[in-house]
């Protein structure tokens, strides 16, 4: 690394100056979403990574959920039909149920499945200012679904997005989009709107499954437009307002499950609403409510072929997927300085939840249910080394009623810039809708059942977690240098899986999972900055619990983004992205070790007044790879990107 860092030094040693201390120190990145109070990662109460503007862009990712492959731990694959699949540690499967996904403070992670629908998000990388995520259980402060991780979408304020902005990218397999934003205001009024378009075709179409070969049809095409107005009430009062609306044309395919749907078409639309009140620097409140509803429908009757029922092919089988799921939610928050050394934030929340699928539910009635959920956050510096936090979410949840879930974390500055983080804390994750009622069940067009795939479930208890973590977080400015390490020990308790004829869920015994994660920053020079990452882990199951769970997490993962300025407008960057062979759950298969290599080469310059910029991206420049199934083969591409604004 260091030979690197000698090398591009010599390549423009007129910009080689020297990084400060004092600039070292202002580049630590200072997050809300652990504790709900602002604090630098140093004070934070658990672990957290921040991907900032410029590394999505260094980057070269397009697509929300790979952004996640710079985040130790974490696994990333694209499944099927616009889906994506995501695990911290291990426990990975289609739905990535086990997460609390935000986007402004509005949660997206559907209750039907528990999973998060990316691919409908009506929300472009182009519009994001960070991501936050925090690395272990957060329930005490986001409440069920913060089992494993909480990943915190921020997008940008309209004021960083004045006038007009548009980009397009084109490129291989069928990748292209188009994103055209606006934004303006005037007196107290700043808004900016955004519309876009993309496509995509993820794989090669023609592989092997086993030593047959198969044709693999991926396409999707999804439209979308959001907007957000702030406008300033009075010199302490201030109302923001946001909307999205997504469409799209999904179409999938493998010629060796033709009774599968070969497309679907999804809609997705939210509109949420936030007043604030600051009376200091330390003292605000907030209320905020959104409304989201998320559908998708697909033919409703194909073709009966074995091996799915013997019942002979003249009939058809009712299987077509729809699904609707909507969500009203309402929130109180308020931050507050209690006294010199103490800070608290507390709030409460009310959720309505409703999900319909006649597939999945075996009925054309909606399930519904309503939770509801308080919570405390106090920090105490009870001396200038030493910080001192701990909280609860106590949370009524409609499938298993009251949970508490605390935590207690303790920070301290060994010297300046080392600071040692102790923290435990217990999180719950409540069934999902088709966990506790699903019904999948086939049928002729005359009415006759002829198989039962999943049963209603009796009366689930959550998912329950206990996490301990040790943490170090070292500045070492005559390196400049940036670690943060964590090594952690978990225990899950009434884990949820599913089995028999019909299958149906059910709580099995507890089992651990250990291990570390490492996150490195380096910049040697202004030009040069290389972040890496690298998580180790360990799941401890009897294979009565899962079968495949021990073999769920991969034992190593490895990232590393470089980014240099050349100069005259000229960056560059590379990554690359490791992981070890890993099963993953429910629909998916082994997957062997892979390395990934992409690199981007951009120029930005000005136009008659217009910033500009092009850039050239390779993805997977190396050998193939598989993500999630055997046939989902991922190979080599390019595309090209132009932006403007003006």
């Amino acid at each position: 690394m260091l030979a690197l860092a000698a090398l591009f030094d010599g390549i423009a040693p007129a910009r080689a100056q020297t990084v400060t201390e004092a600039d070292f120190f202002d580049d630590l990145p200072v997050v809300l979403s652990v504790s709900r109070l602002s604090q630098p990662v140093n004070e934070a109460p658990a672990a957290v990574t921040v991907i900032d503007q410029d590394t999505i862009r260094a980057s070269g990712f397009r697509d929300i959920p790979d952004l996640l492959r710079l985040v130790p731990g974490f696994s990333v694959a694209y499944t099927r039909d616009n889906t994506w699949a995501i695990g911290y540690h291990g426990m990975a499967d289609a739905f990535s149920r086990r997460f609390q996904v935000l986007i402004d403070g509005r949660s997206i992670y559907g209750a039907a499945y528990g999973a998060v629908n990316w691919g409908e998000l009506p929300l472009s990388v182009d519009d994001i200012e960070r991501i936050e995520v925090v690395r272990g259980p957060n329930a005490a402060i986001y409440g069920a679904n913060a089992f494993l991780a909480v990943i915190n979408i921020i997008t940008k304020d309209p004021s960083q997005t004045p006038g007009a902005f548009a980009s397009i990218q084109y490129g291989e397999h069928g990748m292209s989009g188009v994103t055209l934003r606006h934004g303006g205001g005037e007196g107290d009024l700043r808004y900016r709107m955004t519309l876009s378009a993309q496509t995509r075709d993820r794989f090669e179409r023609e592989v092997l499954d086993n030593t047959t070969p198969i044709s693999l049809y991926e396409d999707s095409q999804t439209y979308f437009v959001n907007g957000r107005a702030d406008y300033r009430l009075s010199a302490r009062d201030d109302i923001s307002m946001h909307f999205g609306l997504s469409v799209g044309d999904w179409q999938a395919g493998l010629s060796s499950h033709p009774e599968e749907p070969a497309g679907q078409d999804i809609s997705a639309q939210y509109v949420q609403i936030r007043f604030r009140r600051v009376h200091s620097a330390d003292d605000e409140w907030m209320l905020q409510g959104y409304f989201s509803r998320n559908s998708s429908d697909a033919p409703n009757v194909i073709p009966l072929v074995p091996p799915v029922s013997p019942v002979p092919t003249p009939f058809m089988l009712e299987a077509g997927i729809d699904q609707l799921q909507t969500r009203f939610n309402l929130e109180f928050q308020r931050n507050q300085r209690l006294a010199p050394d103490w800070r608290a934030v507390w709030g409460a929340e009310v959720r309505h939840e409703s999900v319909e699928s006649r597939r999945y539910f075996n009925t054309g009635d909606s399930h519904d249910g309503t939770l509801a959920r308080a919570y405390l956050n106090l920090e105490w510096r009870a001396r200038p080394d030493l910080l001192l936090q701990g909280g609860a979410m106590l949370e009524h949840h409609y499938f298993t009623g009251t949970d508490v879930s605390p935590r207690l974390a303790l920070n301290y500055t060994l010297a300046e810039g080392h600071t040692l983080r102790f923290n435990i804390s217990q999180a719950y994750r409540s069934p999902t809708f088709f966990e506790q009622k699903g019904d999948l069940t086939y049928y002729t067009t005359t009415g006759t059942a002829v198989a039962q795939i999943f049963a209603p479930s009796d009366p689930l208890e959550p998912e329950r977690i206990v996490s301990r973590e040790v943490g170090y977080v070292g500045l070492y400015p005559a390196l400049h240098l940036q670690l943060d390490a964590k090594l952690f020990h978990d225990t899950i308790y009434d884990y949820i899986n599913s089995d028999g004829d019909p299958a149906s869920f059910d709580n099995r015994d507890d089992f651990t999972v250990r291990g570390g994660d490492l996150q490195a920053n380096w910049q040697p020079v202004p030009a040069l900055r290389l972040s890496a990452q690298y998580a180790r882990a360990f799941i401890h199951a009897d294979p009565s619990v899962d079968k495949d769970l021990e073999d769920s997490a991969p034992r190593n993962t490895f990232s590393l983004l470089a980014r240099y300025d050349l100069g005259r407008g000229w960056t560059a960057s590379a990554g690359v992205y490791r992981s070890g062979r890993m099963k993953w759950l429910s629909e998916g298969d082994w997957t062997e070790a892979f390395t990934r290599w992409d690199a981007r080469l951009a120029r930005r310059w000005t136009w008659q007044g217009h910033e500009m910029e092009a850039a050239l991206v390779g993805q997977d420049l190396g050998e193939d790879y598989s993500e999630f199934r055997m046939e989902n083969v991922f190979s080599r591409r390019v595309y090209g990107s132009l932006s403007i604004k003006w």
